[in-house]
C-alpha cells in the first residue's frame, strides 16, 4: 500500500500515479488521508484507492482505520510519501507487521519552510521519524548523499530517478491567441506550487530586471498554494501586471510547455523535478536552479541553463541569452537535444523497474 496525505497536486502526485499506473493494479492500493484532485485522478486511472478521511490533519484516530485495513488485507509493504504519511508510517510499523518504505521527495529540512515556530517543530519531528523506515528511495544521487549524512546506512537506500511517458500526446493544444499572447512575446513558463520553497519572488525579481531590456517577456505562473495572495501583491507592487499572469492549477501543463519558449524553475530544493522532464518532452528547454538531480538530466549547457551562485543575475543573463538564441533557431535545437537525452535516460519503464525490484527483495516468502 502507498500512503500519502492526498492534498498533493504537483510532482509528488504525478510520481505516485505514474508508478501505480504501471504496476499490477490487483496487487497495489493507494491510501489517502484527504479527498481531492489526487483521489479523483487515481480513481480515473483505475488505481485501487481508499480514502481514510480525517476530520483534520491532526486527527490521529485515522491510524485505527489504517491499521485495521493493513491487517484485514494482509498488506506486506507500506510505502509512504510525504511528512504526514511518514509520521503515520512510524506508528503503523509499530502496530502491524509491514515492511515500511518511504520515498524522499524533498529535503526534509525545508518541508515546512516559512511556517514559523510550528514549522520548526514539525521539521524536527519529520527528521526524527525519517530515520526509522526499513528502506528508502532517494530521487537523486544528491538526496542519497543527504540521507547518508543523516546517519542512514547506504545499504538501506536505493537511488531512483523519476521517469515519465514520453509518448503521451497533447490532447488539446493551447494557442497564443487563446492566452492573449503575441507571436513576438517571449513566453516563460513556471509550474510550481505557490509555496516558499519554490521561491517565486526570485522569479519575479529576475523578470522585473529582464523586462528592462526585453519588454516582450511574458511569465506564466501555473500552480496554487499558500503564497498566492503574496505573489499577486508583489506583481501589483512591482507593476508587473502586463508581464506576469497567475493561471492557478491547470490540467494542461504539457500543452503550456509546448506553448512556452522556455521553462523556469527557481526552487530552493527539489529531488528530481518532474516539471523539467515534462518541459523537455515538448522540446522546451529550461532555466533551473542547481537542485536535486538537475545535473543528471542536464549534463552540460548545450542541454539547458543551470543557475549556480548569483541566482538573480544569472537568471536574467540566461533569459537574455535564450531570447537571442530564439532568433537564430538555437533555442529550438537546445530543446530537441534536451528531449533526446532525457527520453533515453528517464523513461517510465526504468523508473518502475528500479522500485519493483526492491519490492521483490522484501517480499514475504
Amino acid at each position: 500500500m502507498h500512503l500519502n496525505a492526498g492534498n498533493e497536486t504537483g510532482g509528488g502526485m504525478v510520481h505516485i500515479l505514474s508508478l501505480l499506473k504501471e504496476l499490477n493494479k490487483e496487487e497495489f492500493v493507494l491510501g489517502l488521508l484527504e479527498k481531492g484532485v489526487f483521489e479523483e485522478k487515481a480513481k480515473a486511472a483505475g488505481i485501487q484507492t481508499i480514502t481514510f478521511e480525517q476530520s483534520s490533519r491532526y486527527d490521529l484516530s485515522v491510524l485505527f482505520k489504517i491499521i485495521s485495513f493493513i491487517k484485514n488485507e494482509k498488506v506486506d509493504i507500506l510505502h509512504t510519501h510525504g511528512a504526514r504519511a511518514n509520521l503515520y508510517g512510524y506508528f503503523l510499523k509499530k502496530f502491524t507487521s509491514v515492511t515500511w518504505m518511504t520515498t524522499v521527495h524533498s529535503d526534509p529540512r525545508n518541508d515546512f519552510l516559512g511556517r514559523g515556530i510550528k514549522g520548526k517543530v514539525f521539521t524536527k519531528l519529520n527528521l526524527a521519524v525519517l530515520k526509522k523506515p526499513d528502506h528508502f528511495f532517494a530521487i537523486s544521487k544528491r538526496f542519497t548523499d543527504m540521507m547518508v549524512e543523516f546517519g542512514i546506512s547506504s545499504d538501506k537506500i536505493t537511488t531512483i530517478f523519476n521517469g515519465i511517458d514520453f509518448s503521451v500526446p497533447i490532447i488539446k493544444e493551447v494557442s497564443r491567441k487563446e492566452m492573449k499572447l503575441s507571436k513576438e512575446d517571449f513566453v516563460i513558463l513556471m509550474v510550481a506550487r505557490l509555496d516558499p520553497v519554490k521561491r517565486h519572488q526570485l522569479a519575479l525579481k529576475a523578470v522585473k530586471e529582464a523586462i528592462k531590456f526585453h519588454p516582450e517577456i511574458k511569465l506564466l505562473l501555473v500552480g496554487d498554494g499558500p503564497m498566492r495572495n503574496e505573489i499577486l501583491h508583489l506583481i501589483k507592487e512591482w507593476c508587473l501586471e502586463k508581464h506576469v499572469t497567475v493561471l492557478g492549477h491547470r490540467e494542461d501543463v504539457n500543452a503550456l510547455c509546448a506553448l512556452a519558449d522556455i521553462t523556469l524553475l527557481t526552487s530552493k530544493t527539489e529531488s528530481f523535478p518532474l516539471v523539467l522532464l515534462e518541459s523537455g518532452r515538448e522540446n522546451t528547454p529550461v532555466i533551473t536552479t542547481d537542485v536535486g538531480g538537475v545535473r543528471d538530466m542536464i549534463p552540460d549547457f548545450s542541454y539547458g541553463f543551470i543557475v549556480s551562485k548569483n541566482e538573480k543575475a544569472e537568471i536574467v543573463s540566461f533569459i537574455d541569452k535564450a531570447i537571442e538564441m530564439r532568433k537564430t533557431g538555437g533555442l529550438a535545437i537546445m530543446g530537441a537535444k534536451f528531449r533526446s537525452y532525457i527520453s533515453k535516460h528517464y523513461s517510465i519503464e526504468s523508473f518502475v523497474d528500479s522500485i519493483f525490484s526492491v519490492y521483490k527483495r522484501y517480499q514475504r516468502k
